[in-house]
């Protein structure tokens, strides 16, 4: 295998809604937050739905590794509920090999609900259910021996045991790769993904927001300056600035596709990172590897949802 993804197993359910509705339920636009399920429910209620479809971020990648012929795998945690199933099934008819045995929970299977609003951004709801419960138990180590590449969720990270699934993870794995996911996420556990790019992974993806944050900068030549200081690679998006790979004290740049018609953001990061993880496990320059990851985006960004 050559990658294997270990994220949350989120159902996405896409539904579009103005600024207000944001406004009325207090939600900030373009992040994530955690939700209980009456919560969701009550969302739910008052919403339109467009799309439902096996999510994640980690897995919105997998998949578009899968799409681009690379063999994938994915460990994600759902119960044995409708959802689960339609989970599954969803992933095994994209070819990626779905490697985790649904057991009966005392959680349902995670949800998210995208809301996106007529400038195309997007505003996640995520109920986990049963998600965010992985455990190191859930992870064999002799399946992510056989990768060649790990990609681990920022999202999925949390005290406890999320936590002992990483670590396991990590320790087994031929190489690592982790994205920031989101800038709440990384405000939450700063510290634990300072050490995390410091020390543990050998390839960082984020935003410029979330890397940003990390290292507390005030410019993004000092996100640079860190960077180099670090000296992992640590790939960065930018928007319309398009991306940066810093590699020890090597700085490469990719310009973004200009006159993009853009209906929705959503997977823009996490089909960037595939195109990417593409480039990286079939020996692309790192320069080439970055344009393979704007071509992705530029895609996804194009159309309703994270499925090219």
């Amino acid at each position: 295998m050559e990658v294997l993804g270990i994220g949350n197993a989120i159902v996405d359910i896409l539904c579009k809604v103005d600024e207000t509705f944001l406004e009325k339920h207090s939600l900030t636009k373009s992040t994530m937050k955690l939700i209980e399920e009456k919560e969701f429910k009550s969302l739910l209620s008052s919403l339109n739905i467009e799309q439902t479809i096996s999510g994640g971020s980690v897995a919105n990648s997998i998949v578009g590794l899968s799409r681009l012929g690379n063999k994938v795998g994915f460990i994600g945690k759902v119960n044995s509920d409708d959802l689960g199933q339609k989970y599954e099934d969803g992933l095994v008819m994209e070819n990626v090999e779905y490697l985790y045995s649904k057991k009966n929970e005392t959680l349902p299977t995670g949800t998210c609900l995208i809301l996106i609003t007529p400038d195309s951004e997007r505003t996640m709801c995520t109920f986990l259910g049963i998600a965010g419960k992985i455990n190191e138990n859930d992870i064999g180590a002799e399946v992510i021996k056989k990768s060649k590449i790990t990609f681990l969720e920022g999202y999925l990270w949390d005290e406890g045991e999320p936590k002992t699934a990483f670590n396991k993870a990590i320790k087994n794995s031929n190489k690592v790769a982790m994205s920031l996911s989101d800038l709440f996420c990384v405000v939450r556990h700063r510290l634990n993904f300072l050490d995390l790019v410091k020390n543990k992974l050998d390839i960082t993806f984020a935003n410029e927001q979330e890397i940003t944050s990390l290292f507390n900068a005030k410019t993004f030549e000092e996100v640079v300056s860190f960077c180099k200081q670090i000296g992992k690679l640590i790939v960065i998006t930018r928007g319309e600035k398009g991306s940066v790979a810093i590699n020890g004290h090597e700085v490469i740049e990719c310009q973004s596709k200009k006159d993009l018609k853009i209906i929705d953001l959503t997977g823009a990061g996490d089909l960037f990172a595939a195109g990417y993880i593409h480039g990286y496990i079939n020996n692309f320059t790192i320069l080439d590897s970055l344009k393979k990851g704007t071509e992705l985006s530029s895609q996804i960004i194009e159309k309703i949802g994270a499925r090219i």
